[in-house]
């Protein structure tokens, strides 16, 4: 079944049926119908949307080894099997929830209007999970199914209730900071680093975000003791959290003055400078070891000398594009008391 998987992986069906037929005729509807409605409560929405989609997408590239999405038609994929069908399909559901809980809630502050973002999208995300998998849609990787309970509803697996708000959570994160840009709000400028807090909220959204991904990717060559959930390291965690704040130190240092947007590309650049090689060298020492179908979705271009894939150079970026996004979108809204 595994090997099947695999190889499905590499050349998947993607002949459409009616019933992916009619789910594809859903969501333009739903995007084009959604996009309306929210242009009447809000400005600049196609923009918004695009930043939106554009965090779903980041998302998707990144997770693309733990599902496989067929039979949505040659004309529905970017890249192997992410389609833009179902990155315009979530972007307008979360659009859509955040927008509207912002114009009902405008007094509510931003943390408990984040929560409830999210817990609106674990109810609504359900039963939409259920149906592509049930049209068959979508399905799971090996090591994905290895490592769920096996408690499923409706053929979903339970743990849905934890990717959903951690997939939604990062991608919000994202889209909020982007926000900041795109009003050109009037904020508080950041007079210093508060680094408990900020460490704090960078270690627990790695953290989540490693425990999601965790089935792509083995830490093999960790020591036992530094294991705090499956093989996910207090030290791989540690490392990633340096990076990013050797990343805020320099940003701090040198670039204090630059617009918002700027900064954001400039830490990326850095933090990308300087993660790339350590997860590089990681792999290349048997210490973080990719699991079957991550190896399957590579494209099969490496880097020379090392024999590494290219794709963690397009991953990296990825993962800390969504880090950071939610880690200073949570810095700014504390900061200026949103």
């Amino acid at each position: 079944m595994d090997s099947l998987w695999l190889l499905g992986h590499c050349a998947f069906e993607k002949t459409p049926t009616s019933a992916t037929l009619f789910f594809q005729a859903v969501v333009f509807v739903a995007v084009g119908l959604g996009l309306w409605v929210l242009s009447k409560i809000q400005t600049q929405i196609l923009a918004r949307f695009g930043i939106m989609a554009l965090g779903v997408l980041i998302f998707e590239l990144f997770t693309a080894p733990m599902w496989r999405n067929t039979h949505l038609g040659p004309w529905a994929y970017l890249y192997h099997d992410v389609s833009w069908i179902l990155t315009i399909g979530w972007s307008i559901l979360f659009l859509g929830v955040v927008e509207i809980v912002d114009k009902l809630l405008p007094s509510w502050r931003e943390w408990k209007r984040f929560l409830l973002y999210l817990g609106i999208l674990i109810v609504l995300t359900l039963p939409l999970e259920i149906w592509v998998v049930n049209i068959d849609i979508r399905s799971y990787a090996p090591e994905v199914l290895a490592s769920l309970s096996g408690l499923t509803l409706a053929n979903v697996p339970i743990e849905l209730t934890y990717y959903v708000p951690v997939f939604a959570g990062l991608v919000i994160g994202f889209y909020k900071y982007w926000g900041f840009v795109l009003e050109d709000k009037l904020l508080i400028p950041l007079k210093k680093i508060r680094w408990a807090r900020g460490i704090a909220m960078t270690a627990l959204a790695i953290f989540m975000f490693e425990v999601m991904v965790e089935p792509m990717v083995v830490n093999a060559g960790f020591p036992r003791w530094s294991f705090i959930f499956h093989d996910i390291s207090f030290i791989m965690t540690g490392i990633w959290v340096g990076v990013i704040a050797v990343t805020a130190i320099l940003v701090y240092r040198f670039f204090p003055h630059y617009p918002i947007a700027t900064r954001f590309v400039i830490a990326l650049s850095i933090c990308t400078a300087i993660a790339l090689p350590i997860e590089y060298y990681l792999f290349v020492n048997g210490i973080r070891v990719y699991g079957p179908s991550a190896i399957a979705n590579f494209s099969g271009f490496t880097i020379p000398i090392i024999n590494a894939p290219i794709e963690i150079a397009f991953a990296i970026p990825c993962y800390m594009a969504l880090v950071i996004g939610l880690v200073r979108y949570w810095e700014i809204a504390l900061d200026n008391r949103l």
